[in-house]
């Protein structure tokens, strides 16, 4: 590239966590630039968090609508090569369509919406035209999960009969016997905007797509349930999912939020004819690679023997960790290659290394399915030809 790609932010304004994670991920390499931005449904609140990025007053929205047809009508060498869409949920596919069709592309948070049919149309958008779409399902960007991609790609865990992840976190436990308010996000709570699910929908939907990135499983059908232990919840802080895979591989994926004690704990184990992977995101820079007649091996980033794909997003020698925002950052440089590419009217690739809007529709049957199966009297549930 011979200049910065030029970024655009919707949501993530002041006191927004993600937000500041999203622009932190974007600019680490020195490539992508924020210039513009509609940072809250509040005009004060987006005017100061543009003051506060350094912007041009000129370049801060107060709606997202009105953004994306100035920056469409600027000069193609000043309007914004993509936006990243970091509202809640309900607003991820309105505001996709606004920039899709205003000739922007665009890197979204996940999940990709409230509902399938949402999502499907918006995938009808993306292919109509033509432009870039990514969804931030961060954990994929770490080296040693692309590590463990190739190791089963290249056949070395021969043929998969199980696999197990789970994503619990206990921060929310003290909400189940108190009175008032909670910790987890009122929004996040409330079908309306965050959808069918709360913790299946935030976080199981990484365990999901952590197996589909690594595995290349497809789900045949699941069996679920979700239970709000929370007082006066409507949707779901705890989630058990018994899934089987097409090919015959069995599952088991648990996501919680009222999992006492434990932090981030996204944790994946698969299990092959030939020998076992095991990856934990709080220890993000090892690989656990198991076998049932010889000693287990830790792989560990940053080193020569791993494969092009970890040394390629790895940024520090070995022993020097990487985390969440470089893993963050990985899916941004991935974008970012192909939004270059169409800006500057290139073939694309096949190369590419993000999620897409695919990744994201999977993700939305894989919460409905989930739900469905939870309100089932039968509770076995064949997922969706998508």
């Amino acid at each position: 590239m011979n200049r910065k790609l030029r970024m655009g932010m919707v949501g993530g304004g002041r006191g927004a966590f993600i937000g500041a994670v999203h622009r932190m991920a974007a600019n680490l390499d020195g490539k992508i630039e924020l210039v513009a931005g509609c940072f809250s449904s509040k005009a004060r609140t987006s005017k100061l968090s543009g003051k506060d990025f350094f912007l041009d007053p000129k370049r801060v929205y107060t709606s997202y609508e009105d953004m994306a047809k100035k920056e469409a009508a600027l000069p193609a060498d000043q309007r914004i090569d993509f936006v990243s869409i970091v509202v809640r949920n309900n607003l991820h596919v309105p505001v996709a369509k606004a920039f899709l069709n205003a000739g922007i592309n665009v890197i979204c948070d996940k999940p990709l919406g409230i509902n399938l049919k949402e999502a499907k149309a918006l995938k009808k958008v993306v292919e109509k035209t033509g432009k870039v779409f990514a969804l931030t399902h961060n954990y994929t960007g770490y080296p040693m999960v692309k590590e463990a991609k190739e190791f089963v790609k290249k056949g070395k865990l021969g043929r998969i009969l199980k696999v197990v992840v789970e994503y619990p976190q206990g921060y929310a436990v003290g909400d189940v016997d108190r009175k008032g308010p909670t910790k987890i996000n009122s929004w996040r709570t409330d079908p309306s905007v965050s959808g069918a699910s709360n913790c299946m929908g935030d976080i199981g939907t990484h365990a999901e797509n952590l197996v589909h990135y690594i595995t290349g499983l497809e789900i045949d059908e699941l069996c679920a349930e979700l239970t709000a232990f929370i007082p006066g919840r409507e949707l779901d802080d705890d989630g058990n999912v018994l899934i089987r895979y097409k090919g015959g591989a069995k599952g088991i994926l648990y996501a919680s939020q009222i999992s006492n004690g434990d932090e981030n704990a996204l944790t994946i184990r698969a299990y092959g004819t030939k020998s076992s992977l095991e990856w934990h995101q709080e220890d993000p820079n090892e690989l656990i690679i198991k076998y049932a007649d010889k000693p287990r091996q830790i792989l560990r980033r940053g080193n020569d023997y791993l494969g092009k794909a970890a040394q390629n997003n790895s940024r520090t020698p070995f022993a020097h960790p990487e985390g969440f925002i470089e893993a963050f950052a990985n899916v941004y440089l991935g974008a970012a290659e192909a939004i270059w590419d169409e800006v500057n009217g290139n073939k694309p690739k096949k190369s590419y290394d993000f999620p897409t809007i695919d990744d994201g529709i999977y993700g939305m049957a894989f919460i409905e399915s989930v739900v469905k199966s939870s309100k089932s009297k039968t509770k076995w549930t064949k997922f969706p030809k998508l």
